[in-house]
């Protein structure tokens, strides 16, 4: 039982270190000059418009864009996170996740 404990705790504090890692990582997605950067945790970083779709006009085609764009970086964000979790999750005994 003690080992258990043990080994609960040291996956615990791997996952606090990739948690960490992950927010470092950046992922930059464009999508019709819209610029997004989401962390790998999922928290978007930033977003830059460009000028011409700053307009009351292009209003439509900014929404389209933005959702667009965060979309594109947040997939690849997801796919980042998931390959750093599969060493962890392969301790815990899943099968193929190691």
């Amino acid at each position: 039982m003690f080992k258990q404990m043990k080994d609960m705790y040291k996956m615990q504090k791997e996952a606090k270190a990739i948690k960490k890692e992950l927010s470092s990582i950046h992922i930059e997605a464009e999508v019709d000059g819209v610029v997004v950067i989401v962390a790998a945790d999922q928290e978007m970083i930033s977003i830059e418009i460009p000028d011409e779709l700053a307009q009351p006009e292009k209003k439509v085609a900014l929404a389209k864009a933005i959702i667009k764009a965060h979309a594109k970086a947040s997939k690849k964000a997801q796919e980042v996170s998931a390959e750093k979790m599969k060493g962890l999750m392969g301790g815990l005994g899943f099968p193929g996740m190691s």
